[in-house]
């Protein structure tokens, strides 16, 4: 039987905990990935700048270089300030797990850690967490106590009721809520279903990331016969008879998922899937790792 466990652990333990991992791979895992990687190249010019020792090759405007006899850069407006933005659609799906962890568990815990890594880094995080009572709005802030007292809050929020309604992301509102080019991570269940309305808005106006967590048994039902699960959408206790008919809905049901939620991101490098079994803070770095490697200053237009 799969039934959702609750968030056991105080939440600014929990982020005090994972908190010594951050900095340590801000320090010597990602090196500055993480940095590159948001901040992005190219989105809105802002001034020419002297070069100095160590700034970006790349960025050398060799027309102003030439005129003037000595080295010119450009320079950007994401060279200024980042500001992170969480938008959590904290559904009641969320609350299933067929382990030891529910996939809200593991997305809150993904959740954290991003916003530790924009405390580190200085950067403004706030977030949207969207119940489904109604939408709770945290302004962008900056330093170490005022991050990890938003993270707190998020991650302590208690699981929506069995049977509560799915929540209502306020688009229209987001589409105000943090300066232009800010970066949006999207974190929710993403089940199969058409475009919202504003979201090409909102990927003009922001660098839009997808993070979502799965479960071992929405990506393959056991192997056994009947299987007992807790529906928390429903609030009921459900049974599959595991046949082929069970299987071919479930693929289905998979193949529409995957269908909407590569819509929805486009680029493989700006959506990031973690299993409730694997370890969060690596995957997070595998997914800074791959955008790097892939020329990971890119931004989403």
């Amino acid at each position: 039987m799969a039934i959702a466990t609750n968030q056991a652990r105080n939440p600014l333990a929990l982020l005090r905990q994972l908190e010594w991992r951050v900095r340590h791979a801000v320090e010597n895992i990602l090196s500055g990935q993480y940095r590159s990687t948001f901040r992005g190249r190219g989105i809105e010019f802002d001034q020419v700048v002297r070069y100095e020792f160590g700034d970006d090759v790349r960025d050398i405007d060799w027309n102003v270089t030439a005129r003037l006899g000595e080295p010119y850069r450009k320079k950007f407006v994401e060279e200024r300030e980042v500001t992170l933005l969480l938008v959590l659609e904290d559904s009641p799906t969320l609350n299933f797990g067929s382990g030891a962890q529910s996939k809200r568990e593991a997305l809150l815990e993904l959740a954290g850690l991003v916003m530790l890594l924009g405390a580190v880094n200085g950067d403004r995080v706030g977030y949207v967490h969207a119940l489904p009572e109604g939408p709770v709005f945290r302004e962008p802030v900056r330093g170490r106590g005022a991050v990890l007292h938003a993270a707190s809050t998020l991650i302590g929020h208690a699981a929506p009721q069995p049977g509560s309604p799915a929540p209502q992301i306020p688009w229209r509102f987001i589409a105000r809520a943090a300066p232009k080019h800010s970066v949006l991570i999207w974190l929710g269940d993403f089940p199969p279903r058409q475009e919202p309305d504003g979201w090409a808005v909102i990927r003009r106006r922001y660098q839009t990331m997808g993070f979502r967590v799965d479960d071992p048994w929405e990506r393959a039902l056991p192997t056994e016969g009947r299987i007992s699960a807790y529906d928390p959408f429903a609030g009921r206790l459900v049974t599959l008879e595991g046949n082929a008919a069970d299987r071919a809905a479930h693929a289905d049901w998979r193949s529409r998922r995957e269908s909407a939620w590569t819509g929805l991101f486009p680029d493989p490098l700006s959506r990031l899937v973690a299993s409730t079994e694997d370890d969060r803070f690596d995957a997070l770095v595998r997914f800074f790792h791959a955008r790097m490697r892939a020329g990971g200053q890119r931004v989403q237009v």
